[in-house]
């Protein structure tokens, strides 16, 4: 079913109107979407985003069917690159020559991944160096970024690691974007825009938030990816630590962002990149009716998304 039609800017109110602006290039991130999953996202624009995540253990197959559905679909598939998943450059670039002739994928998000044992690429820049995407037709790929910190890194070796895959990613004639890790604390998230400027890394950066989700599996995951002190702060703001099922939204945190963009330097770059912990489907309802402005402020902090007309 498609989206009822977005409220015309013109008669937003200023507040509104930023924070539609913010979520104009919104993207979303999904898990072995279904066949069910890619029809939810029927309500967001052709040619939106969705990030593909890598999934250990699971056959290289799975990206390339699902990259293969969401591309005829109309939407620009982004599947993850997790290197260490490759024995072999072979199996890389192979699998690489897949997405690019069966889904005409141009661009993709590289990690390490998460295994303990690898093949020829350790890290995400040994891949990227390799020059291995820009021959199989990859003209721009994301990398990870931490506002929360990385639990097993360092901040120096962190900034050292960014550095060295901006570096690559230049140098082989890739154009580059900055997707960071989920989480709770708006501060964190325009802090860590700032530290990335103040180094002179101009790159665009989607600020990861997690879509409409019960605050028990938001917990669940903050502990999985290291993000869980952040998600505590969150459960003792909202007052929802006895409300363990209650719905969670990221609307303060969408609103702060909005709200410092025109003003801080370094965020007119910025976008938003959904987590669909709570399922693809009411990700992409909700996040589509706050990029119409179909929203309503609720306090000083947060917003309401209005009901069908």
């Amino acid at each position: 079913m498609a989206a009822p039609a977005p409220r015309p800017a013109a008669t937003l109110p200023a507040a509104i109107a930023r924070i539609a602006s913010f979520m104009a290039d919104f993207s979303v991130e999904a898990t072995r979407p279904s066949d069910a999953d890619i029809a939810a996202l029927a309500v967001l624009p052709r040619g939106t985003r969705v990030y593909i995540s890598a999934v250990p253990n699971r056959p290289a197959d799975e990206s390339i069917s699902a990259a293969v559905r969401l591309r005829a679909a109309g939407f620009e598939p982004v599947p993850h690159v997790a290197v260490r998943n490759f024995t072999s450059s072979a199996s890389l670039d192979d699998f690489l020559a897949r997405l690019a002739a069966e889904a005409d994928v141009r661009r993709v998000l590289v990690i390490a991944g998460d295994r303990a044992e690898c093949g020829p690429f350790r890290r995400a820049r040994d891949a990227i160096d390799s020059g291995i995407f820009r021959r199989r037709g990859i003209r721009a790929i994301g990398i990870a970024g931490y506002p929360d910190g990385h639990p097993r890194i360092g901040p120096e070796e962190l900034q050292r690691a960014l550095a060295e895959k901006i570096a690559a990613a230049e140098a082989t004639g890739l154009s580059l974007e900055i997707v960071t890790q989920f989480g709770f604390d708006p501060q964190k998230m325009l802090d860590y825009v700032a530290w990335l400027r103040s180094f002179g890394f101009e790159q665009p950066v989607r600020i990861g938030l997690a879509g409409p989700t019960s605050l028990s599996s938001l917990l669940r995951y903050a502990s999985r990816c290291g993000v869980r002190a952040s998600a505590q702060a969150l459960a003792r703001r909202a007052g929802l630590v006895r409300q363990l099922f209650a719905l969670a939204v990221p609307d303060d945190l969408i609103r702060a962002l909005a709200d410092a963009a025109p003003a801080q330097k370094g965020l007119h770059n910025v976008s938003a990149h959904f987590f669909s912990f709570g399922g693809l489907g009411a990700t992409a309802r909700w996040a589509r009716a706050v990029a119409d402005g179909r929203i309503t402020l609720e306090g000083e902090t947060g917003f309401k998304v209005m009901g069908p007309q």
